[in-house]
Parts: C-alpha cells; sequence; structure tokens
C-alpha cells in the first residue's frame, strides 16, 4: 500500500509544501519530483500523473511553488520562472536528506511551464537523473506573440508596461490579470482560451479549491524573457522523455518539437500523441493515463536501475 504524507522545505527561504508519496515496499526508493504550470496548485493532475508513477516503485513530491497553494511567500499568485526553477532544486535538496529516498536515483517531471522548467533544471542541476516534460512552454515570447496576435499582443505589452510604471512609482507588487477568459477578445488575459477558462474552473471546483485563476502583471512580463532552448542544448546525456500534443495551439507543438530536436542527449524520447490537445491532458481520463503511463514506464527505466 502507498503511503502519503505532507512535507515542507525552504527554498531561498520561503516555506514551501508538498506531498511525499512513497510506493509500496522497503526503500529507499528514486523519486521524481513533480510541479506544475501557470497558476497550478499540486491538486490540479499531478495526482492523476503521480498514480500510475507510484506503482511502478518510484516516489514522488508534488509541491506548490512560493506565492501558491499551501506554500508561502508574496505577492500571492506571483510567477517567477527562476524562482519557481530554484523551488524545484531546494525540493530535490530537501529530498536528498529523507531516509526513504535515494539521492543518487532523482529525476524531474513538468506539464506546461514546469514542462520547460524540468529541462533547465535537467541542464543545470547535475543531481537530476532524469526529466520528463510534458507539453512544455519552450519560448514565452513567440508563445504569446503567436497565442494573441498582433494587435491584442501590442495591448498586452501597453498593459505589462502601464503596470510596470505603477509599480516604480507605488513600490507595490502591481495589478494583476486572469489566467484565463471566457470573453479573450474583450478582456486581456495571459492565456487566450475559453477552453482553459471552463475546464480549469471545472477542476477548481471538483478537486482543486485552492487554485486562483489570475497572477500578477508582472508574471506575464516575465514570461517575455522566458526561453529554455539554450538550456536544452546541456542535456548532452540526460535521459529526456518530452511529451507533445498533436496540434497544441496553445504551448505551440513545432516549437516543442524544434527543442526537442535541440537536445543533444542520446537517452532522449519525443512521444507526440495524436488527436489529443493541450487540454485534455487536464480533463480526458484516457489521455491522462497515456501521458501517465509514458512517463511511469521512463521513470521506472531510468530511475528504478541501480538500487544503493
Amino acid at each position: 500500500m502507498t503511503t502519503q504524507r505532507q512535507v515542507e522545505f525552504l527554498s531561498e527561504g520561503v516555506k514551501v509544501r508538498g506531498d511525499l508519496v512513497l510506493p509500496d515496499g522497503d526503500g529507499p526508493f528514486p523519486l521524481l519530483v513533480m510541479g506544475g504550470g501557470w497558476c497550478y496548485v499540486k491538486e490540479i493532475v499531478m495526482p492523476h500523473y503521480a498514480k500510475a508513477i507510484v506503482q511502478k516503485g518510484v516516489a514522488v513530491l508534488m509541491f506548490d511553488y512560493r506565492c501558491m497553494g499551501a506554500s508561502e511567500g508574496m505577492p500571492r499568485q506571483h510567477i517567477d520562472p527562476a524562482a519557481q526553477i530554484e523551488d524545484y532544486k531546494s525540493a530535490i535538496t530537501f529530498a536528498e536528506t529523507l531516509p526513504e529516498i535515494d539521492g543518487n536515483r532523482i529525476g524531474v517531471w513538468g506539464i506546461s511551464y514546469a514542462g520547460g522548467h524540468v529541462l533547465v533544471v535537467g541542464a543545470t542541476d547535475p543531481r537530476v537523473k532524469c526529466v520528463i516534460s510534458n507539453i512544455p512552454v519552450v519560448d514565452g515570447y513567440e508563445n504569446m506573440r503567436r497565442v494573441h496576435g498582433s494587435q491584442r499582443f501590442h495591448e498586452l505589452t501597453e498593459l505589462m508596461l502601464t503596470d510596470r510604471r505603477e509599480r516604480t512609482k507605488s513600490g507595490t507588487a502591481g495589478g494583476r490579470m486572469p489566467m484565463s477568459s471566457l470573453t479573450p477578445f474583450a478582456e486581456l488575459s495571459t492565456w487566450p482560451f475559453p477552453s482553459i477558462h471552463t475546464i480549469f474552473h471545472d477542476i477548481k471546483e471538483r478537486e482543486a479549491p485552492r487554485h486562483e485563476h489570475w497572477s500578477t502583471i508582472e508574471s506575464t512580463e516575465l514570461l517575455l524573457s522566458y526561453d529554455v532552448g539554450p538550456f536544452a542544448k546541456r542535456l548532452y546525456n540526460t535521459p529526456t522523455l518530452m511529451v507533445v500534443a498533436e496540434g497544441d495551439e496553445i504551448t505551440l507543438w513545432d516549437l516543442e518539437i524544434g527543442v526537442f530536436n535541440s537536445i543533444p542527449s542520446p537517452h532522449k524520447k519525443l512521444a507526440v500523441l495524436p488527436k489529443v490537445s493541450h487540454m485534455s491532458l487536464y480533463s480526458k481520463q484516457n489521455d491522462l493515463a497515456v501521458a501517465g503511463g509514458l512517463a511511469a514506464e521512463f521513470a521506472a527505466e531510468h530511475l528504478c536501475a541501480g538500487a544503493r
């Protein structure tokens, strides 16, 4: 029987909270550290993927980034990708101290924004023994420019400049903006897809009450400087799985495949899921099962050998 307990650790002095799930049997176990994407709390999707992984004998540590969900940190709903990447590394450091975990067999898993984060973590932290990247954000500027279109992107840029001036003048965290909107042509949001709004609000009602569907405006400004391409080229020998949704128009599957092709590791695998959208990997159990199964098999292959 699996066991699950709440844990907490410090990341750059901020208390981060999560759940540690251990497989049946005797440890020390290999581990996947799991983080979510934009405005995510750990109850969104991660437990669904974790179940298949734990069944393969790999423990998981699911956590909320600082400023999100159960974790501490201010301002709330502030999404700083550099800080979130540090939270991943702090989670690894914490896991190394646990007697149930084999610190020599730790991997990272991420979805959407975190799908990009784990490529950076894997490239910059030698403790990472495998990377699992699902439908990742890989180029924030190009992503925003394409999903908004030229006119709305111009309006988004003006909003961010106005907010920057106000933050400098007032010394505050600035304004907030929706993650998505049901009326994206009337209301600016970071991700202008009504399907995101509908699906995430359904998930919030059903199983993730701590989800807040907004972020600081500065979060979107930081997204424009996000580019994992240079880091992907450093994955010389790290086993890396990238799961891509065919035709993904939210995080842009052509950009994802381009980054995958730039990874020099001979131990890489690309899985393009046909007739699967970005959002179906949150909302459709059959699609979740396929992606979860791929992650579980990859983690077992690269983490379950070589027990100390």
